[in-house]
């Protein structure tokens, strides 16, 4: 059965979006948390980003300045509690 892994990103982006883009080879659901600041991009974020788009991740966040789905602070605490395993970055 496959597992719902959440990756939470807060310092250390670059990483924390290569470990989403990773943890999509097994089959388990993976959404990532883009977690109070706004995402600078560059090129490897912008290619892992891609990425997870192309392998239909959802990407939240609780900052509006990011383009993706807007969730409250709130809201993505209730979220995590359905999640097996959450990865922080």
């Amino acid at each position: 059965m496959a597992k719902k892994i959440a990756i939470l990103v807060r310092d250390r982006k670059h990483e924390a979006l290569r470990m989403a883009v990773g943890a999509t080879l097994s089959n388990d659901i993976v959404n990532v948390f883009i977690m109070d600041d706004i995402l600078e991009t560059d090129e490897e974020i912008d290619t892992n980003l891609q990425m997870l788009s192309d392998l239909n991740v959802k990407i939240f966040s609780n900052n509006p300045g990011n383009h993706c789905e807007r969730k409250t602070t709130e809201d993505i605490a209730d979220m995590l509690s359905e999640y097996d395993v959450v990865i922080p970055y």
